[in-house]
């Protein structure tokens, strides 16, 4: 498949620069299929779309305070965007201007050296670098939470960018379709006899890295860990229809199913074609042109993704992390 048959126009005025308040006020398309047109709710309607038999399943994952602002010894300002730890100390991490910051560097903060910049990782910008203390440490003293390059506004509260049962700090970007999720909505989700469940996997440059290849087969997809609990595993077997709420959720389950591992890396890359094993229907924020996140979306629900944008865009739906969300049901696939 070209990649250009996930490419659609995208105004800038339709890209969220701040996040609904409150947070189940965002905007819900609710997907019916090929042959019904769909409906507007908003995200406090969820618990009207699921009832006994659903399992719901969220990321758990917290922000890290990832993006570093530090100093070579010569004053000139270097960001770091952490990612996830390797061996010895070593952090995968994006390193700007990576071109003025060769191997054996030493960056600043409060006039401190802090970190050490080591190797490239690869041709994407990824490196090596290594704290010269603990890193989590020095995320609560040099770092902010990151948000999304397209994301030119300050958010007057960073939590925001947290879903409201956010975990264990291991993630570089949120899993946002979690962000319009509420305590209320959660419990109403429950009483209409859902069940929820939880797992986590740390996104990365997986997640929102670009596709810049000319065919999705040619796209490298970068590793993220993933985690799942054996009760998580349990409901998502018993249950009747598996909700996902996010990408990375579908992710993590598709490829424990793969693999028969509840825990590992994962490099899954889904595009149409795939044949879903696990997730049954979605909760999904509205992607990027031309990217892993949009290719995972065309394979659950085929081309109508593209109308369902469509009719999104004209009614003024706010698009990307902090914009509004869509649930649609997994297309049937043919027989084998």
């Amino acid at each position: 498949m070209e990649t250009a048959a996930l490419h659609y126009e995208l105004p800038d005025a339709a890209v969220a620069q701040q996040p609904a308040e409150p947070r189940d006020s965002s905007r819900l398309l609710v997907d019916r299929g090929p042959n019904h047109a769909p409906r507007h709710h908003h995200t406090r309607d969820l618990p009207e779309l699921v009832g006994p038999g659903d399992v719901l399943v969220v990321n758990n994952t917290r922000v890290m305070a990832a993006r570093l602002g530090l100093r070579k010894a010569t004053g000139g300002r270097v960001e770091v965007l952490l990612l996830e730890p390797g061996d010895n100390g070593w952090w995968q991490a994006l390193v700007r201007p990576g071109r003025r910051v060769p191997p054996g560097t030493h960056l600043c903060f409060d006039g401190q050296p802090v970190l050490e910049v080591g190797d490239r990782i690869a041709d994407d910008g990824r490196r090596w670098v290594r704290p010269t203390g603990d890193a989590h440490t020095l995320m609560s003293r040099a770092g902010q939470v990151p948000l999304p390059p397209y994301v030119t506004a300050t958010l007057a509260d960073p939590e925001r960018y947290q879903t409201i049962y956010a975990d264990r700090p291991i993630s570089a970007a949120a899993p946002t379709a979690g962000l319009h999720l509420t305590d209320a909505v959660l419990d109403r989700c429950r009483r209409a006899g859902a069940e929820i469940h939880a797992l986590e996997l740390a996104v990365g440059t997986a997640t929102f890295a670009s596709v810049t290849t000319e065919h999705l087969h040619d796209h490298v997809m970068h590793t993220e860990r993933y985690r799942i609990p054996e009760s998580t595993l349990a409901a998502c077997t018993r249950a009747d229809r598996v909700v996902a709420v996010g990408t990375t959720v579908v992710r993590a389950l598709e490829s424990a199913a793969a693999t028969g591992s509840a825990e590992g890396p994962t490099r899954l890359f889904i595009t149409p074609g795939y044949r879903f094993a696990v997730v049954d229907a979605l909760l999904t924020n509205f992607h990027l042109p031309r990217s892993s996140l949009l290719a995972l979306l065309a394979a659950f629900i085929g081309p109508r993704w593209r109308d369902l944008y469509a009719t999104a865009l004209a009614e003024g739906y706010r698009f990307l992390s902090l914009g509004d969300a869509m649930f649609c049901t997994r297309l049937e696939p043919p027989p084998p």
